[in-house]
């Protein structure tokens, strides 16, 4: 069995490759600390598991996410992250992971996932499949910034960390007219003006910590 590990923190990588090895002492693990690195392992052997973190440098898990599930269909993708499930999970199932697991579980919560996405399952917390079955229930849309589209939730990511519109436009390698468009439609869709209250209301939601 071979399973990718994309994460940029070389000691999660060790600890999740420590984990899983205990689990299948004969699995083939490597580890990538970026997306482009990931891609490039992704195309060397057949892998049966991705995990991947939300956070990496440069492209995002999410994008990692998104280019795995095009070039490689077939391969099921685990996301864990650092921020809670509430915020990130229903976009990641939505992008076509297989299951999220917030870095905040314990060992084996993340050992259940893995085992029930290789078997072919999803993986969903209790926290998310409430969210869900209240959406369904109620015709609950969510909170205001699950109605952003991918590329606005990096980008307000990026305004709360304090990132000018050029240098978002470098890192996300767009141009700042771009850069600048997406910000007032993030400001239209949160209902909210200037960069201090987008930075609060981001840091309230937990998309930045």
């Amino acid at each position: 069995m071979n399973i990718l590990i994309a994460d940029d923190h070389e000691l999660v990588r060790r600890g999740l490759r420590s984990l899983l090895g205990d689990e299948y002492p004969d699995a083939y693990i490597r580890e990538a600390g970026s997306a482009s690195d990931a891609l490039e392992m992704a195309g060397v052997v057949t892998y049966h598991l991705a995990i991947v973190d939300i956070n990496l440098p440069g492209r995002d898990g999410l994008d990692l996410l998104g280019d795995l599930r095009r070039l490689y269909p077939a391969l099921p993708v685990l996301m864990v992250s650092a921020h809670t499930e509430e915020e990130f999970a229903i976009r990641a199932l939505k992008l076509g992971a297989a299951g999220y697991v917030s870095k905040q579980s314990a060992a084996d919560v993340l050992v259940s996932a893995v085992k029930k996405v290789l078997a072919g399952g999803r993986y969903i917390s209790a926290i998310v499949a409430e969210r869900l079955a209240r959406a369904v229930a109620e015709g609950w849309d969510g909170e205001p910034h699950e109605a952003l589209s991918h590329r606005e939730l990096q980008v307000l990511k990026r305004i709360a960390e304090g990132r000018s519109i050029k240098e978002i436009a470098a890192e996300l390698a767009l141009s700042e007219k771009t850069i600048a468009t997406y910000r007032s439609r993030i400001s239209e869709k949160l209902q909210l003006a200037g960069n201090v209250e987008l930075t609060r209301y981001a840091m309230k939601h937990g998309i930045i910590s």
